[in-house]
C-alpha cells in the first residue's frame, strides 16, 4: 500500500509539472505534420505569447532575463534542449529572436511545438 501511495503522490507531482510548463494562453499553430516526439526530461519549454512575452515555468521574462537562464542552463547541461510554443499569432521576427537568443546562449537543440488540425 505504501508503493501504490507515493506512486500515486509521484504522478500527482509529474503531472502539475508538466502543465506549468505550457502556458495555456499560447495556442500553438496547427500542422498535419507534426509528430510526437519523445520529450528529454530536462527540455525547456519557452511559452511565446501573442504580444511577444517570453515565459518559462509561469516566470515572464525579458529577452536579457531569457539569455541569461539559458547560458546558466548551458553551463551545466551542454547539449540542452529547448521546445518554443510560439502562439500563432507572433511574428516571425519574433520567433527568429527568440531562436537568435536560444543560439546566443549556446542551444542548438530546438523544436517547435504544434498540434494536430482538429
Amino acid at each position: 500500500i505504501d508503493i501504490v501511495f507515493l506512486l500515486l503522490i509521484f504522478f500527482l507531482v509529474t503531472w502539475q509539472f508538466s502543465r506549468s510548463e505550457q502556458d495555456s494562453k499560447v495556442k500553438v499553430p496547427t500542422s498535419s505534420q507534426g509528430k510526437e516526439e519523445n520529450r528529454a526530461i530536462s527540455e525547456i519549454n519557452v511559452n511565446i505569447r501573442q504580444g511577444g512575452a517570453l515565459v518559462i515555468n509561469g516566470e515572464t521574462l525579458t529577452e536579457n532575463q531569457l539569455l541569461a537562464k539559458l547560458r546558466a542552463i548551458v553551463e551545466v547541461h551542454q547539449n540542452q534542449p529547448v521546445r518554443l510554443r510560439g502562439d500563432g499569432d507572433i511574428t516571425y521576427q519574433t520567433l527568429m529572436g527568440v531562436i537568435d537568443i536560444c543560439q546566443q546562449a549556446g542551444i542548438w537543440n530546438i523544436s517547435f511545438a504544434t498540434r494536430k488540425p482538429e
